[in-house]
């Protein structure tokens, strides 16, 4: 059977300057493909914006999508734009996860006044970041550096560093680049020994199950490469279990006709990192997330098991820390 194609979509994603723009990218794509399309996008506030919230406490890796899935399922919305390091592997019954359109750069950059590398930064210097990956690797490589607890859209972030109150913060290099800031001179993170976040600078687009016009409309931006890299990575993380306050990372890179996903799971002070590799011969998505998930059974049995017990058994209240305008690039 052949559906016909809806003339006007509504957007729903989260009102901050990042995820209007990502979402803003998704809009001129649909266009380019369906000329005669309307598009509107509807902001919604999330638990995530509310700055009297402190989202480690609460604990929960949706609380940048809730509010916005529960409006695609009232059908508010057609489609919902997250970030895809934001998405929990578990949907909510009805939804689906949709296309994946072409990912952006999946390296952290290290972001300061002077532009200085991670070995040039001073003794003891400040770097801010939320996140405790960021928090654990940084540690791994710097142990004299103080991190700094930041929350904040990425203007609030970046006040820090010329106000002196921090050195640097870490940032995604596809936040920074969406937004336009190529204004602040970013230091690449190496992707191979600076893990990323599983989806980093991949965009996750959810519509309602059965909903076959907007699937028509949002199929055309699908790209199989990155489509195939987020499973892989989306496969460790789902294995694992790990939400947004675990120090895991997932990376997977096409080398030549192969695929080379790389993991981690460690203790946010970077004290004990375990990391593991694997490689997919076939660009498939179901082995896709089999690997993925394998790849997660290695580093549970190699100790990540243990890391993530101790994880659970350990979570405290969160130090003091910058907020304002929460976003995380």
């Amino acid at each position: 059977m052949r559906f016909s194609l809806k003339s006007h979509l509504i957007i729903g994603a989260r009102g901050s300057p990042l995820s209007l723009a990502q979402t803003e990218t998704v809009v001129r794509a649909l266009k380019k493909h369906h000329p005669g399309l309307t598009v509107s996008v509807k902001p919604i506030r999330t638990g995530g914006d509310d700055l009297s919230t402190r989202s480690q406490s609460l604990g929960l890796k949706g609380l940048f999508v809730q509010e916005i899935e529960k409006a695609l399922l009232k059908g508010e919305i057609d489609l919902a734009v997250h970030s895809a390091k934001d998405l929990p592997q578990d949907l909510p019954p009805g939804l689906a996860l949709g296309p994946v359109p072409l990912r952006g750069p999946v390296h952290d950059s290290l972001v300061s006044v002077r532009g200085l590398k991670l070995k040039e930064l001073p003794l003891g210097a400040r770097v801010g970041t939320s996140s405790l990956r960021r928090q654990t690797l940084l540690l791994a490589a710097r142990p004299d550096l103080a991190v700094v607890p930041i929350r904040g859209n990425l203007d609030t972030r970046l006040a820090q560093l010329t106000c002196g109150r921090l050195e640097a913060t870490v940032l995604a290099a596809a936040g920074l680049n969406r937004l336009g800031r190529s204004d602040w001179p970013q230091i690449p993170l190496p992707p191979e020994s600076f893990l990323p976040a599983p989806g980093q600078g991949s965009l996750a687009l959810e519509y309602r199950e059965g909903d076959r016009e907007t699937l028509d409309l949002i199929s055309p931006l699908n790209h199989h490469q990155s489509a195939v890299s987020l499973a892989l990575e989306r496969g460790v993380t789902f294995e694992l279990g790990a939400g947004c306050h675990t120090p895991a990372a997932a990376w997977a890179k096409l080398e030549g006709q192969r695929w080379h996903l790389r993991a981690m799971v460690a203790l946010p002070q970077g004290q004990h990192i375990l990391r593991a590799e694997a490689y997919l011969d076939v660009d498939e998505l179901n082995a896709a997330r089999e690997l993925g998930r394998n790849l997660a059974q290695t580093l549970l049995a190699q100790g990540g098991a243990e890391i993530l017990a101790q994880l659970d058994n350990n979570q405290g209240p969160e130090p003091e820390e910058i907020k304002a305008g929460h976003e995380r690039p």
